[in-house]
C-alpha cells in the first residue's frame, strides 16, 4: 500500500466510522429524531455497524486501521513504524470530516434539542421550580461527538479505556491465527464488528468506550468549533483519558501477541 492510498483510505474509513457512530447517538439522544431514546443496544450495535461498513470499504486502500491504537499495535508487532504518522494524519482528519457530516445530517434535531426549553431548564428545590437562568449548559450534546465517563475516577476512567482497547487491538492482531495464519479477508470486518458490539454491552458503561484516540478527539475539537447554541464545554479536561488509555491499551495488545503468539 502506498502512503497515499493509506492517507485516502483512512480518511474515508474513519469518516464513515464516525458519520454512522456519531449518527446513532444523535439519533437516540436529540429532540426530534425517530429514535430518539432507542437506548444503549442501538448504539452499541450501531457503532458495531458503523465498523463494519468503514472496514470493508477501505480495507483495500488502507488496511482499515481507522484508530491510532490499532496502528501502534500492528506497529509493534511487525517492528514497521514508517506509515504511523500518514495513518494518524488521515484519522484524524477522517473523524473530524465524520462529525461534521453529523452535524450536517442533525442540523435541525441539533437545533430543535439545544433550544427546546425543557432540554435547557434547570428544576430547583422542593417545588420543581424551573430557573432558565441557571440552564445555559443544561442542553448539552457533547455525548455526540465524544466519550465521557458516568462516574470520573481518573485511575478506573483510565483502566476502563485500557482494558476495552486491549481486547479490541488484540482480537485485530490475532485473526486468522486459527486458519494457518492466512487472515480472514473480508470476515475479519464482521468479527471486528462484533468485538465492537461485545466492548460496549460489557465494557462501555463506565465511560461510553472509546477505544480509540481519533474517534474521540477529533470530533471534539469539532463540537469546540461548531456554531451549536447552548452546547456547553467541551470537557478538555477528560479528554487525555480517550487518548492515552486507548494507546495504552493498544500496546499492551501488541505485548501480549508477541509473548503468546508469535
Amino acid at each position: 500500500m502506498s502512503s497515499s492510498d493509506i492517507f485516502i483510505g483512512e480518511i474515508i474509513g474513519t469518516a464513515v466510522l464516525i458519520l454512522l457512530g456519531g449518527g446513532v447517538v444523535a439519533a437516540v439522544v436529540l429532540k426530534r429524531s425517530k429514535a430518539q431514546n432507542a437506548g444503549w443496544l442501538a448504539i452499541t450495535f450501531g457503532w458495531g455497524f458503523a465498523v463494519l461498513t468503514a472496514v470493508y470499504m477501505t480495507g483495500t486502500l488502507s488496511g482499515a486501521h481507522l484508530n491510532p491504537a490499532v496502528t501502534v499495535g500492528i506497529a509493534i508487532k511487525d517492528g514497521d513504524w514508517g506509515n504511523v504518522p500518514v495513518y494518524f494524519a488521515g484519522q484524524m482528519i477522517g473523524a473530524m470530516i465524520g462529525a461534521f457530516l453529523v452535524w450536517i445530517a442533525y442540523y435541525g434535531q441539533f437545533q430543535a434539542h439545544l433550544t427546546d426549553p425543557e432540554i435547557l431548564a434547570v428544576k430547583t428545590g422542593d417545588e420543581g421550580l424551573v430557573d432558565h437562568a441557571a440552564a445555559p449548559k443544561a442542553g448539552h450534546v457533547l455525548g455526540v461527538f465524544s466519550t465521557g465517563p458516568e462516574i470520573r475516577n481518573v485511575a478506573q476512567n483510565l483502566a476502563t479505556e485500557i482494558l476495552g482497547t486491549l481486547v479490541l487491538v488484540l482480537a485485530v492482531l490475532t485473526q486468522g491465527l486459527n486458519d494457518s495464519g492466512k487472515g480472514l479477508g473480508t470476515l475479519g470486518a464482521l468479527i471486528t464488528a462484533l468485538v465492537v458490539v461485545g466492548i460496549g454491552l460489557s465494557l462501555g458503561g463506565p465511560t461510553g468506550y472509546a477505544i480509540n484516540p481519533a474517534r474521540d478527539l477529533g470530533p471534539r475539537i469539532v463540537h469546540a468549533l461548531l456554531p451549536l447554541p447552548n452546547k456547553g464545554g467541551s470537557d478538555w479536561g477528560y479528554a487525555w483519558i480517550p487518548v492515552v488509555g486507548p494507546l495504552i491499551g493498544g500496546a499492551l495488545a501488541a505485548g501480549i501477541y508477541k509473548l503468546a503468539f508469535a
